[in-house]
């Protein structure tokens, strides 16, 4: 009854940080009661639903296949891993997983939308159409339905459809800026712009934050010649869109046609640093080149066209143009000859051409519908939450949140080292614990108690005084009396205030006078203290050349470390580090695995293999190790497994 109290309570305290955002904390939460009943469904849901939230999906899926091996019957459970098929890109998997939830739930309509959008990036427009219509049926006025429908039916190239579709919907929503815009694009497409610029107009005095509704409203100024409209309207939309290359493509079209060249310029180029792949944008850029008589520029724009568009003729005789202006006579022949040669041979090259590339104002498509279902899976799954703030305070807020999107550097979790101080690392899983040290601890030698850790305090000014003080102690005894405890003692002194040449000296004394079970916490502390040295002589430009040599010395102790106790996991993941640092990437994977094998839950050994694995180019083993890593506490991988998937 008291095992069922706390994993309820505990459940409890999960989903309320699920519901305040706390994705990483209620991961940790999610796994204690997964670890006293790993039979039940629904930590596994809850977990995958944080890992959703994250962005990692190969966890999520994995945590939702567990859900569903330990009950097949939840609606929801199918609904959240169609939602992460739907992001994996495996969108048939998805359908089958929607139909699976509307198995149990036909009439929900959630369910349906997502399937009817999922066969229609399949491209399976009737069958989404289907579910639309069956929608309708039961809710004929919901203007989302029937945005919905527009939107299939723009994909089916059906604008006819989709107008009448989009005006249902702003029948039924009128102050709705998306439906607007839709409405306006759909007009637009169709060449109506007198209703476009309507419609368009609505959807900004509504409060439209989408850039795309100025861009298009400044087409229809551009081509009615009201170039200050059009130039009000391009400034607007890159306000919103400070990163929307479309934004500074057609105001740099703009400004070319009213003779603005250099400020043109500056936005076309802006426009291809942000979207390189769109060959296309270089035609207009090398016009606005020729005005300002860039010569060799337009032929390195037009070759760039070329390649990618051997049968677009304007950018042969573009380029002929711009050799002619240099003096190279031979080389604007050459073009022409080309242009003249595929002008000749149209009829056969239009039967086989690609696409020509589009080189006028750019239209943008219509607000996007809200496709991201991750807010709702996180307040869905907390209903019935209870504010526990004292549970949570003593969390770092940097844990909180979507943290995947804040930017962390790509290095290895350091070293495990002994030391009397560490941070608090409340969320990780690591068992740092080994008995060799526990007993040393109960021997009372030394001033305090050592520890494992991978993130060692900063010390004060005061902190570091006494440090001093205690090395002057500690030598006074020595001299009297010298003992292996005394030489470790003061070992530990000098590395906590960065005297790692004389930490290694004492080490080594110490392990002249040491017995067996003293002997591997000497040979382990010396091999990190090297490592520590050499990390600050390579800084500082001490040392090069001979660092492979050091790096033996360090793996020497590590092996003898093990000799002595196998079992000392500590000393596989350091070496499996100080291989990493060598590059030897397989012999790294190795020794982690051998760590990970001692302790299923060390979470530093599985970012670090994570990492290496990317190293080497097996993504699918590194992100498979990083989602462990983040499960286990390392919230910082999240970060990592946004970038590399």
């Amino acid at each position: 009854m008291q095992a069922q109290l706390n994993t309820d309570r505990i459940t409890a305290i999960g989903r309320n940080a699920l519901y305040f955002e706390d994705y990483v904390l209620s991961i940790q939460y999610f796994n204690q009661v997964i670890h006293l009943k790993p039979y039940l469904a629904e930590p596994y849901f809850y977990r995958s639903i944080a890992k959703i939230q994250l962005e990692d999906y190969q966890g999520a899926l994995k945590d939702c296949n567990a859900a569903i091996e330990r009950n097949p019957f939840s609606p929801g459970y199918y609904y959240a891993r169609g939602y992460i098929y739907r992001q994996l890109n495996e969108l048939e998997k998805a359908e089958a997983d929607y139909t699976e939830a509307l198995h149990f739930s036909p009439e929900n309509r959630t369910y349906m939308l997502l399937r009817a959008d999922t066969r229609a990036q399949m491209k399976h427009y009737d069958a989404a159409l289907e579910d639309i219509e069956q929608m309708l049926k039961r809710e004929p006025q919901s203007a989302s339905v029937w945005s919905e429908k527009g939107h299939i039916c723009i994909l089916k190239k059906d604008t006819l459809t989709a107008l009448d579709a989009f005006e249902n919907a702003s029948k039924y929503d009128k102050s709705n800026p998306a439906v607007w815009s839709a409405l306006g694009v759909t007009n637009l497409m169709l060449e109506r712009e007198d209703e476009a610029y309507v419609q368009l107009t609505q959807a900004i005095n509504l409060g439209s934050k989408w850039a795309g509704d100025y861009i298009n409203r400044g087409v229809i100024h551009y081509r009615r010649h009201n170039y200050r409209g059009a130039l009000s309207d391009y400034d607007q939309a890159v306000k919103i869109a400070p990163r929307d290359a479309d934004c500074y493509y057609n105001r740099g079209v703009m400004r070319q046609e009213v003779g603005d060249y250099n400020r043109a310029l500056e936005d076309l180029n802006t426009a291809i640093s942000l979207a390189p792949e769109r060959t296309e944008m270089r035609y207009q850029r090398a016009l606005v080149e020729m005005q300002l008589k860039q010569w060799k520029a337009v032929v390195k724009d037009m070759q760039t066209m070329i390649e990618r568009y051997p049968y677009f003729l304007p950018a042969y005789y573009l380029a002929a143009q711009a050799k002619a202006q240099q003096g190279d006579q031979r080389g604007a022949f050459q073009f022409r000859q080309k242009a003249q040669d595929l002008e000749s041979r149209k009829d056969q090259i239009q039967a086989q051409q690609a696409t020509q590339p589009n080189t006028d104002m750019l239209i943008a498509q219509a607000q996007p519908q809200k496709k991201d279902h991750r807010k709702e899976f996180s307040t869905s799954t907390a209903q019935n939450q209870t504010e526990l703030p004292d549970e949570e305070q003593k969390y770092d807020s940097q844990t909180r949140g979507t943290v995947q999107k804040r930017y962390q550097d790509v290095v290895n979790e350091p070293n495990i080292v002994l030391s009397y101080y560490s941070q608090d690392l409340s969320l990780r899983r690591t068992n740092y614990y080994h008995p060799l040290v526990d007993l040393l601890n109960k021997r009372d030698a030394l001033p305090a108690s050592l520890r494992f850790t991978s993130q060692e305090m900063a010390l004060t000014a005061e902190m570091v005084d006494y440090h001093f003080t205690q090395i002057t102690r500690l030598s006074r005894l020595i001299d009297e009396a010298p003992s292996a405890w005394l030489y470790l003692a003061r070992a530990v002194e000098f590395a906590i205030v960065q005297d790692y040449t004389s930490a290694i000296d004492d080490c080594t004394r110490a392990a002249l006078l040491a017995d067996k079970n003293l002997e591997p916490i000497l040979y382990f502390c010396r091999a990190n203290w090297r490592y520590r040295l050499l990390e600050y002589q390579r800084a500082t430009g001490e040392k090069e050349a001979t660092a492979n040599m050091d790096f033996d010395i360090m793996l020497r102790d590590y092996d003898q470390v093990l000799r002595m106790q196998p079992d000392f996991v500590f000393a596989l993941y350091n070496k499996a580090n100080i291989l990493c640092a060598q590059k030897e990437y397989k012999d790294a994977i190795d020794y982690y695995t051998r760590a990970i094998a001692q302790d299923v839950e060390f979470a530093e050994a599985y970012f670090n293999r994570g990492l290496t694995y990317v190293y080497i180019g097996e993504n699918e083993k590194g992100l498979a190790d990083l989602s462990k890593a983040g499960e286990l506490g390392i919230y910082q991988a999240y970060n990592m497994i946004t970038r590399f998937k």
